[in-house]
């Protein structure tokens, strides 16, 4: 079984917690709203990572960031993409079998056409009254499964 840790939307934050929930995964998906370049350092020591551009992700350490990503895992294809609103393919007709997004903050797990839509939410600052979460697939004889993972924060 491969695990793959889903982190987005750290806006400069990469909470213990976190870093915590994804360990001991095999690779790992940031989508995008990074803000920071030390948070992909940071996760570069627990798994190979793939990382897209969210829109926050601005100046000279961002632009080498591609906006949307594939990555094949275990024979599974995986689009990563910041904001879902700008998926400019068919997934299903691309033979992408998972889409990562975030964006939005809210963790949702979707499947549309075939297709597994996951948002992993938010690892970063809270936002309204949104949970602080990461996800994670587990990808086991070409079959893909989706969870979320609410993160319980310590008060600082």
């Amino acid at each position: 079984m491969l695990t793959i840790g889903l982190i987005s939307d750290t806006h400069s934050l990469l909470r213990p917690e976190a870093i915590a929930a994804l360990r001991g995964s095999d690779y790992l998906v940031h989508a995008g709203d990074i803000c920071d370049a030390q948070i992909i350092a940071a996760l570069t020591q627990i798994a190979p990572l793939t990382v897209v551009r969210g829109n926050n992700d601005r100046g000279l350490w961002a632009q080498g960031i591609p906006e949307s990503a594939v990555l094949q895992v275990g024979g599974i294809a995986i689009y990563v993409i910041h904001d879902l609103a700008t998926l400019r393919l068919d997934p299903a007709a691309a033979g992408m079998h998972v889409v990562v997004s975030g964006h939005s903050h809210k963790p949702a797990i979707t499947r549309r056409d075939g297709v597994l839509f996951v948002n992993p939410g938010s690892a970063g600052p809270r936002r309204f009254r949104l949970p602080i979460s990461v996800g994670r697939l587990r990808i086991s004889d070409g079959k893909v499964e989706a969870e979320l993972i609410e993160l319980a924060i310590t008060p600082t």
